[in-house]
């Protein structure tokens, strides 16, 4: 199942800049007085298999399991859209308490919702790096910006190291930890029963990716998880990425990974092959043209050639 809906799609792509998200700027979107309301944020719940259906909205995809005798949600976007999100979750379960809230990765968009559903969770789980890094991208955003308010940040209760099984009411989650890719706390969580999986940020789909090498991003590794991924699942797995175009949406298939890791791939031989022209990187960096073989991306963008420069250069 591929979903492509622009409206949320259009949204989620807010929040591509990931550690360095300015939780402050979207907080001050709010209505000054003698200005109108911001419009509502588009937002929707979608059924994918058995249990199992993602939310989209204000930043990274969200997904769910409900059941009568157990729930989960994975990620918690922003705080606007985490309200809505909660809100149509409870309703689902009829109250109580949701038992985890999992954070695939520290970045804002994924994580600045948490405190919305902290008095609704019985934990919020993560990779062990995450707490540490959801600290130093909210210091470093401070530190930029000292005069904007400060967000506030909920970190996780419960972290994991390698990896993580749970049985959730008729769900199994299973989460691991496969390295350095995206960040450097990056969890893949599979809903073993429906034969789902929660790629977090280590997908973007047909769009440049965000790679954060203050946070500790590996592209070389990045390539391997997605190998990896794939390996450990079935050829009939229906992956959720972290965002997406608005033509191929926040779903798909394994033949998605490979496109990622074919991407990333070309994109360090592609730097690579500039470096060993003589190019400086003040130049490397300044390239427009659209990586060939990959024309959905447009463009190439500073955002991509600057972390591949400095990881073939360290």
């Amino acid at each position: 199942m591929s979903l492509n809906r622009r409206t949320f799609l259009t949204t989620s792509s807010l929040a591509l800049a990931g550690a360095t998200l300015d939780l402050s700027k979207l907080f001050a979107q709010a209505a000054q007085p003698g200005q109108a309301a911001p419009a509502a944020p588009q937002t929707a719940f979608v059924p994918l298999r058995r249990t199992v259906g993602i939310f989209t909205g204000q930043g990274g995809t969200i997904g769910y399991h409900i059941s009568k005798d157990g729930s989960f949600v994975v990620d918690a976007q922003m705080p606007a859209t985490a309200r809505i999100c909660l809100d149509g979750i409870r309703e689902r379960i009829g109250g109580g308490l949701i038992d985890v809230l999992v954070n695939t990765h520290h970045h804002g968009d994924h994580t600045g919702g948490n405190p919305v559903f902290t008095a609704s969770v019985k934990k919020i789980l993560a990779h062990a790096n995450v707490p540490d890094l959801q600290r130093a991208a909210a210091a470093r955003q401070a530190a930029a910006r000292p005069d904007a308010p400060a967000p506030e940040i909920v970190v996780a209760n419960a972290t994991f190291v390698n990896a993580w099984e749970e049985d959730i009411g008729s769900e199994r989650m299973a989460l691991k930890y496969y390295g350095a890719a995206h960040t450097s706390g990056d969890a893949v969580l599979t809903f073993v029963k429906a034969n789902a999986v929660h790629m977090g940020d280590l997908v973007f789909n047909r769009t440049h990716p965000f790679i954060d090498r203050p946070a500790g991003a590996s592209i070389t590794n990045w390539i391997t998880v997605l190998e990896r991924t794939v390996a450990d699942h079935a050829n009939d797995t229906v992956y959720i990425f972290g965002h997406g175009s608005p033509t191929f949406g926040v779903t798909g298939g394994r033949a998605d990974l490979f496109y990622m890791r074919d991407y990333l791939t070309a994109l360090l031989e592609f730097v690579r092959g500039e470096i060993k022209a003589g190019k400086p990187k003040d130049v490397i960096v300044k390239i427009t043209d659209p990586l060939k073989g990959f024309p959905d991306h447009g463009p190439l963008i500073e955002r991509v050639l600057t972390p591949a420069y400095e990881e073939l250069t360290a």
